[in-house]
């Protein structure tokens, strides 16, 4: 039986469940300054490199949303639990990889059990604080550790990969993982859903393939996208997603209730975390190896930079409440904020100026702060209540969907347009997209 909500949620609920976005977004962003490094010791190849950053991203689509059905059917705590177990057992082959397929399968894994993190954190919190102030407060507490996690990954990785080896964060990570575990099973009750569903197999089976398969392609697309396996994949993906969808509109009880679309905040809360991921997440986990390939900078030199955009993040999802405004205000505002930021990255297509670059990562980490702490509330709040680790689950679908894509866009556009005006294209449609959200979440009736 589920427990009725406590009119004070325990102490420590927050403070556990907010940690499991901090290390799943620790351990997603940990490569994104050593991949050079990564790449060489492992002998990556010209391909491996695409799937050394990308294979994380291709397990968290495409378990996200099925994670979080699974945690509001059998228990959040359950799959939390499960989860952060997962992640730690998958570091230690990452950590120990003789070679570039051996990294790649456990950053896959390491996605999947990342996925169940996520969605089963954010349906602990959206159970614990279910209405008002506080729950605001709660979801703007956790958004904020997505940005810290974000800045704690590669500023770790970039110090430990100079000190040390890029090998041991992923022991670090798996150290962590455990004592997560550990901590999650003794210090949080368990909730679910009043009345579980039936499992919906064919469901669960026609996403996960389907999203899979999207994400692979744009993996695979970042070295061609006229290549016969980018095409098949993306064949695959339109045929196993629209299935996905025929299927949903016929069950009685859905993985994904069809319905929720139309919903105005659940459009604004899916449809805004595909353009985060791709314009914001997508962008910035370019960035780096852009910097250390085209101006020379090292892995601890983009590091630095990473944090001030991720420290902008974390301390403005902190303080986002004292933001007068309702929360899709506030993400609009984000949203404006990134794109204001991004018109100083395009100097990056002429020169290094790292007074700009500084001023434009520090000024869209606050607009990101803002966006973290306002998406979370909305994929919480777009949902029915018995359904909120779902509504997570569907968000970061969404945004981690939208990151690959992103990333995969950027390096197109360099690779069409050479380094100058590739960065000026790409930076560009960053701009637009964010700027145009803006104005559209604006004018949705929430």
């Amino acid at each position: 039986m589920t427990e009725p909500w406590a009119a004070v949620p325990r102490r420590w609920t927050l403070p556990v469940a907010a940690s499991a976005p901090f290390l799943a977004m620790t351990n997603f962003s940990s490569p994104m300054v050593t991949l050079p490094q990564i790449a060489r010791s492992l002998d990556a190849g010209p391909t491996g490199p695409v799937w050394i950053l990308g294979s994380i991203a291709l397990g968290l689509s495409s378990l996200l949303l099925v994670a979080g059905g699974l945690a509001d059917d059998y228990g959040r705590r359950r799959v939390l639990v499960i989860g952060s177990g997962v992640l730690a057992a998958a570091s230690v082959p990452a950590a120990a990889s003789p070679g570039v397929v051996t990294f790649v399968l456990a950053r896959l894994v390491q996605g999947g059990a990342s996925a169940a993190m996520l969605a089963a954190s954010l349906g602990i919190v959206g159970h614990a604080f279910p209405t008002g102030a506080a729950r605001v407060r709660a979801t703007g507490r956790y958004g904020a550790m997505i940005g810290l996690g974000t800045m704690a990954g590669p500023l770790l990785s970039g110090l430990v990969a100079t000190a040390m080896s890029w090998r041991a964060v992923y022991w670090l990570t798996a150290a962590a993982a455990l004592a997560l575990t550990v901590l999650a099973a003794r210090a949080l009750d368990e909730s679910r859903a009043p009345a579980p569903r039936r499992p919906d197999v064919p469901g669960v089976v026609l996403l996960t393939l389907g999203l899979a398969a999207l994400v692979a392609g744009v993996t695979e697309g970042r070295l061609g996208w006229s290549r016969p396996i980018v095409v098949q994949a993306f064949g695959a993906a339109a045929v196993l997603i629209a299935a996905f969808v025929a299927v949903e509109l016929r069950r009685a009880e859905p993985l994904l209730d069809m319905a929720l679309f139309r919903r105005p905040l659940f459009l604004v809360a899916t449809g805004g975390a595909v353009i985060v991921g791709t314009a914001v997440v997508g962008l910035f986990s370019y960035l780096p190896t852009l910097l250390q390939a085209s101006y020379g900078l090292t892995a601890l030199d983009t590091a630095w930079l990473f944090a001030v955009w991720a420290g902008m993040s974390f301390v403005t999802s902190l303080l986002s409440t004292r933001v007068r405004l309702r929360t899709a205000g506030r993400f609009a505002l984000g949203l404006a904020l990134s794109a204001t930021g991004y018109t100083c990255l395009l100097s990056l297509a002429t020169s290094l100026s790292l007074p700009l670059v500084v001023a434009g990562v520090a000024i869209s980490g606050t607009g990101s702060g803002l966006i973290n702490s306002s998406i979370t509330h909305l994929a919480v709040e777009s949902v029915p209540a018995h359904r909120v680790s779902m509504g997570s689950g569907a968000n970061n679908t969404a945004r981690y969907i939208g990151s690959s894509l992103g990333a995969a866009g950027m390096a197109a556009a360099v690779a069409a347009f050479g380094l100058s005006q590739g960065t000026a294209v790409a930076v560009t449609a960053a701009i637009l997209l964010t700027g145009l959200t803006a104005l559209a979440v604006l004018l949705v009736r929430t």
